[in-house]
């Protein structure tokens, strides 16, 4: 289906190229979904390979409501050809949209319906550094747990006369211990088939955060020089990732992926990036959210919904017209209606309701 508000056609089943069909339905029970080889100048030789992630069906379920193939987002066929594209190409895809379009949970269809599991999110903030994207390192930690292992191992070697005192006492923990590597680390670890990472909201970070990511996107590569100094005594190092419970084993302190990952950037259009970060993304504008979009929305979050949500809709469609909103601000006034706020009294409804379907404007309450 086809909205009038978004001008946008629908993409329907597609051409054959497509790998992503943009409904959101996974694969069926067992089957993997073949990915095309990147072209040459995007294929990398990391390893050893990666297991492959966990699953994310709660997560998916709750940023996308649980799939249904009758009720599948009806995603614009622009969408889908960039989103085939970035895939083809293996190049990040730099989603711009207005508050509410459905920039980040792009990246959870495209992870549900091709079957990636988890989705690896990096928030950005006015802070954020490459670093902190790719690993951390608890350098004061593991001075501290240094020397406490120092001093109970002298506290019980002088307890044994017999035992002489070592003067530096064993290491304490291992220094994997201490690494944890971030959601872009882990998304570079090599992996067989390519994980999903969100950089959600780029355009909050540092200024120099863009081009610091340009060697990381083009070499699909990186380093970490805590374990690089100490490759002569630990060539291979266990850290954490940031998969729950999952380790990973680093040689000299360098990773390289084997699959570059899919990454989803998000903007709300607050800066211009430059040039040659541009040139190593996609763009992908979204558009604000139709009548068919919401109902697709609402029904998967809804499934057992009783009464027609289309009166809501359109009240949401029309405020949108005089200021930013949100698709989840849609979800809350339809679960507190559901609820029965106020069923016996329609002016407190319709003022509550108010309330929720705020404008998302810094001037706002006018």
């Amino acid at each position: 289906m086809s909205g009038p508000e978004s001008g946008q056609e629908h993409a329907g089943a597609g051409p054959a190229w497509w790998i992503y069909r943009g409904d959101g339905v996974p694969p069926e029970q067992g089957r993997i979904v073949e990915l095309p080889d990147p072209p040459p100048w995007r294929m990398f030789r990391g390893g050893p390979a990666q297991p492959p992630p966990d699953p994310d069906d709660d997560g998916a379920d709750r940023k996308l409501g649980r799939p249904a193939p009758w009720w599948g987002r009806p995603a614009g066929r622009n969408e889908c050809d960039m989103v085939n594209a970035a895939l083809r190409l293996r190049r990040p895809l730099l989603v711009t949209g207005p508050p509410g379009a459905g920039k980040s949970s792009l990246a959870y269809r495209i992870a549900r319906e091709l079957g990636l599991g988890r989705v690896l999110t990096w928030a950005v903030t006015s802070r954020g550094t490459l670093k902190s994207g790719l690993y951390d390192y608890d350098a004061i930690g593991r001075a501290q747990d240094a020397a406490s292992a120092r001093a109970e191992h002298r506290s019980v070697a002088s307890a044994n006369s017999a035992q002489p005192v070592a003067q530096d006492g064993p290491p304490g923990a291992g220094l994997g211990d201490f690494v944890r590597l971030g959601p872009l680390g882990t998304a570079l670890l090599p992996h067989v088939r390519p994980r999903m990472l969100l950089i959600d909201e780029l355009d909050k970070s540092d200024i120099d955060l863009p081009n610091d990511l340009l060697h990381i996107f083009e070499d699909g590569e990186y380093s970490i020089p805590e374990l690089v100094r100490a490759r002569q005594r630990h060539p291979v190092v266990e850290v954490y990732t940031d998969d729950p419970d999952r380790v990973a084993r680093i040689d000299s302190g360098r990773v390289q992926c084997l699959a570059f990952p899919v990454i989803v950037i998000t903007s709300n259009g607050e800066r211009e990036f430059p040039p040659a970060f541009l040139r190593r993304c996609l763009p992908l504008e979204l558009p604000p959210p139709d009548a068919d979009d919401l109902a697709a929305m609402v029904h998967a979050q809804f499934p057992q919904l009783a009464t027609d949500p289309g009166a809501l809709i359109q009240d949401f469609l029309a405020r949108a017209q005089r200021g930013p909103l949100a698709r989840d601000q849609l979800l809350n006034a339809l679960h507190l209606i559901t609820a029965g706020a106020y069923a016996e009294d329609l002016e407190a409804q319709q003022s509550l309701i108010d309330s929720v379907l705020h404008v998302l404007a810094s001037q706002w309450p006018p």
